[in-house]
């Protein structure tokens, strides 16, 4: 019988001299694995390094840079390559600053895996498969892997604030519930702790049988009225730095975030995660800007069988479930954009059926439109704008 090699175990690469050392990072808290091949090399070594240990890294490409030279008597720069994951972005920002290093952060779910119900999956193999991809994508082959901006310091750092207020909100609403309920068991159902008077109150309630709140309880419910003050404050901290960067008008201030100020309906909370999480970026065309959010459709097509499978959800989600949000309220506040209309009319054509489909649909060519207002100053067919 023929016997089918495993193509994820091979030890082996195609034998193309591009100039460069390949070198792939596979991170971990504890080790970094370097997979590494050499200019006319068939076998990919494979060095460990500290986690953390920018020198350590450092002198092991140095080594591999002398090891090449030996060999071609030539110093060949390096082609780095590592996941987009939980280091983030300041491995690549350190890389970047070498001249002789050029590198990349790639999208794991990009890269072509087995499709076997059991497949080997060890940082080795995943060391050997990102050093394949990366040189297929040196060699300019079509969709070998997608490659993520590197974002910079500033830009990184910008995102801080809307999901540090989305944190704050789910913290709110977690200590809101739990006073809620502590006072539901003895019957208490008219108490909202977000009201400023919510300590005046508390010492006024009494339990669905006439009594006053018990002591331990009542100290209890104080102790997570301390919790939710301070969560209140600091949702306030946060709005306020968040103005700052949107709303005032400062040099900083990033102008495609103020153009979408003076859309009705788009407040500071919309304008900042519509900026820093999408618009910031530099787009080609509408699929990549959709497909960045998850918005994109995602076809079966095979022989006679042609289906839709939905979006792909494999961008920002919190970008796509801010445009989902944004699609409900602009039938509010736009009623007589052109936008609207169709989603109107969609939705007519199907006796008012298939809402949330729609919606999503509503939410990608949303998104469309504001990218080309805030870069090319395309205005919205039918939109209201703010009064100056």
């Amino acid at each position: 019988m023929p016997i089918t090699a495993d193509q994820s175990q091979a030890q082996t690469a195609t034998l193309v001299d591009l100039g460069a050392i390949f070198v792939s990072l596979e991170l971990s808290k504890s080790t970094w694995l370097v997979t590494a091949l050499l200019p006319g090399s068939e076998k990919m070594s494979r060095h460990t390094v500290a986690g953390g240990d920018i020198a350590g890294l450092f002198a092991c490409f140095a080594a591999l840079r002398q090891k090449a030279k030996r060999r071609k008597d030539r110093l060949y720069p390096l082609v780095v390559i590592q996941e987009a994951g939980l280091d983030g972005f300041w491995l690549g920002r350190v890389l970047s600053k070498e001249a002789w290093i050029e590198s990349h952060i790639v999208e794991a779910a990009s890269i072509a895996m087995p499709r076997r119900h059991r497949r080997a999956k060890t940082d080795r193999i995943d060391g050997e498969t990102l050093i394949r991809a990366l040189m297929a994508w040196k060699r300019g082959e079509p969709r070998a892997c997608s490659m993520v901006k590197l974002l910079s310091a500033e830009e990184e750092d910008n995102r801080r604030i809307g999901r540090e207020r989305k944190t704050l909100i789910a913290e709110r609403v977690f200590h809101v519930n739990r006073i809620k309920g502590l006072l539901f068991t003895q019957g208490i159902r008219d108490y909202e702790p977000v009201n400023r008077d919510r300590r005046q109150r508390l010492d006024e309630l009494r339990t669905g049988d006439g009594r006053p709140v018990s002591k331990h309880l009542k100290a209890e419910v104080r102790r997570e009225l301390d919790r939710l003050e301070l969560i209140l404050k600091q949702i306030k901290a946060v709005e306020a730095e968040r103005d700052s960067l949107i709303v005032q008008e400062t040099p900083a201030t990033p102008k495609e975030a103020t153009a979408l100020l003076g859309i009705r309906g788009i407040g500071a909370e919309f304008a900042t995660i519509l900026y820093t999480e999408g618009l910031f970026r530099h787009f080609d065309n509408r699929r990549q800007i959709a497909s960045y959010a998850g918005l994109a459709p995602s076809p079966w097509q095979s022989g006679n069988v042609n289906r839709e499978q939905g979006v792909s959800k494999a961008g920002n989600p919190r970008l796509r479930a801010t445009m989902v949000e944004l699609a409900w309220l602009w039938l509010r506040h736009q009623p007589k954009s052109a936008l609207t209309c169709w989603f109107k009319e969609r939705i007519a054509q199907n006796s008012g059926r298939l809402k949330k489909p729609m919606i999503v649909a509503l939410a990608r060519k949303l998104l469309v439109a504001l990218w080309k207002y805030v870069t090319s100053g395309v205005v919205i067919e039918g939109a209201i704008m703010k009064a100056a």
